[in-house]
């Protein structure tokens, strides 16, 4: 059995990870979040101590790694974007592996840095890419592997989901803590995309607001014309 810590408490995903930590015969044994409203933990770990300060439960995961009890072996984050690489910092700093939500950093740069201190930690730092795992994409997968190896595929990729009002005023329409729609939403398409046709050659963004993204990928073995939006009059 491992010990978890969890980061964003309160956030929609979160519930998501404690079922998984408890499904897999894990322990949840402290929790953070600005924000109090968190009765959820009660359906899993309700024994889980829990924080609304970083420094009180970055203090409480010092206090749990130096005595050697219930020492935390991961942390989930789920906290906003803009605050992925704070947080992994914070959990391999205490020696625990970090399970990240996506994205992991919004700038480039920060990749560079946060692999530097997994190197000095020794710890690892995951993050959720579950398009990998549905069946559907692993037999494309598998179709592109076998078939010719020198075809270039011809794919335009469009997503269109609808967000209330409440979504532009949260940090999630914000694109200075999410990374805009091709950051907060894209992610997950274009990892997949990468995972079946390969690197990429040319990227190249033509529309890029609040609301909508598209642009033009060109990979090893695949042309993509792509296009995101949050409008549902689109």
């Amino acid at each position: 059995m491992h010990n978890f810590a969890l980061i964003g408490a309160a956030g929609y995903i979160a519930p998501r990870h404690m079922r998984a930590i408890k499904d897999t015969g894990n322990k949840l044994v402290a929790a953070l979040d600005q924000f109090d409203s968190v009765g959820i933990i009660d359906s899993f770990f309700p024994e889980s101590a829990f924080f609304t300060e970083t420094e009180r439960f970055d203090r409480h995961m010092d206090k749990l790694r130096r005595k050697g009890e219930h020492k935390i072996d991961y942390v989930s984050i789920c906290s906003p974007n803009y605050l992925h690489d704070a947080h992994i910092r914070l959990a391999l700093r205490n020696e625990a592996n970090a399970i990240c939500e996506k994205p992991i950093v919004l700038n480039p740069w920060n990749v560079d840095a946060l692999s530097e201190i997994e190197k000095e930690s020794g710890k690892k730092i995951f993050t959720i890419l579950q398009l990998r795992l549905h069946p559907s994409i692993i037999k494309l997968k598998e179709q592109v592997e076998n078939g010719l190896k020198d075809k270039i595929y011809e794919l335009d990729l469009t997503y269109i989901t609808s967000r209330g009002r409440w979504y532009f005023i949260s940090w999630k329409g914000d694109v200075q803590k999410s990374g805009g729609v091709a950051t907060n939403i894209g992610v997950h398409f274009f990892d997949m995309l990468t995972w079946i046709f390969g690197d990429v050659k040319k990227n190249t963004v033509h529309v890029s607001n609040e609301d909508t993204a598209a642009g033009f990928l060109e990979l090893e073995k695949a042309r993509v014309r792509w296009y995101l939006s949050l409008r549902k009059e689109t």
